[in-house]
């Protein structure tokens, strides 16, 4: 009888700048490293059954951003809740675990932290598999124009803010755009709305939300540096996002006309409900472009 292959999973902390950074990890130290970057408002168990599915033959690794998940969430006052600053933890997350040769899977939130590694490191960055990470103007929706609308110094944009961070508009995150609201375990959503509603953390999403607008003056810099390094690309997109729409997907072929692109009817977390489509792919991918 065939044993399965299940691998093992590490639940780690890293001390990167006086915080403790939450981080999941599977696979083989010599195993090419694939770096998994979550999004809002979740944290690194979004990538808990692709860690199952890829762990024992890829170093995957999950870190949770300050203010997400397990990691340490110290108030506005003590930390700078700016995309800037989470990219900042990152840089020295990867420092503190000698990671300087790795493929990044960016989703959402993890695109802007991960496109601002990117361009810091270009020689750290072997590949990218990006799921529903936008990173051009005609990647955003209707609905995502009015949230970046939120800006510090607008008129009732903090309270707009608070409004999306309930357990229906969570959920409704995970079920929008889906063929079958039944393939989606309840599990994620209700998790993610246990840690915003932990004390203190939805004034930590409401600055990282007032800060959003700042990623888009970063967009050419990041085509810049996509079109000047052709990184091997895979693009696997949930074209029921009511956020990133699938003209986004498309826009990544402009700068990397090599990239592969693989739309799915589900919507924003595609790994909710396509994870037995999608896993494959990202393993035939590392495998002919992770050496």
């Amino acid at each position: 009888m065939t044993e399965p292959a299940i691998p093992h999973i590490r639940h780690r902390y890293a001390e990167v700048g006086g915080l403790r950074i939450f981080y999941r990890e599977a696979g083989p130290v010599d195993a090419p490293v694939l770096l998994l970057l979550h999004g809002f408002p979740s944290a690194s168990h979004q990538f808990r059954r692709l860690l199952d599915a890829l762990g024992t033959r890829f170093r995957l690794i999950a870190p949770d951003y300050p203010g997400f998940g397990h990691s340490d969430s110290p108030a506005p006052a003590d930390f700078r809740y700016r995309f800037d600053g989470l990219a900042d933890v990152l840089e020295g997350f990867c420092r503190q675990l000698g990671l300087d040769r790795f493929a990044m899977y960016v989703f959402d939130f993890g695109a802007p932290v991960g496109l601002r590694l990117a361009t810091r490191h270009p020689e750290w960055i072997t590949g990218l598999v990006v799921q529903n990470g936008n990173a051009y103007e005609e990647g955003l929706s209707d609905l995502a124009r009015a949230f970046i609308a939120n800006r510090p110094g607008v008129a009732g944009a903090p309270e707009r803010v608070r409004e999306l961070l309930t357990l229906e508009v969570t959920r409704g995150q995970y079920e929008g755009g889906t063929t079958d609201p039944q393939a989606v375990a309840p599990d994620g959503w209700t998790l993610d709305q246990h840690f915003l509603d932990l004390p203190g953390r939805k004034d930590i999403q409401v600055e990282l939300a007032l800060d959003y607008h700042a990623n888009l003056d970063l967009y050419p810099a990041w085509q810049e540096w996509l079109r000047t390094a052709q990184p091997p690309t895979l693009i696997v997109w949930g074209r029921g996002d009511a956020f990133f729409t699938e003209a986004g997907a498309r826009a990544y072929l402009r700068d990397v006309p090599g990239a592969e692109l693989h739309l799915f009817d589900t919507g924003h977390f595609a790994l909710e409900e396509n994870l037995p489509e999608i896993a494959p792919l990202i393993a035939d991918f590392l495998d002919r472009t992770q050496k």
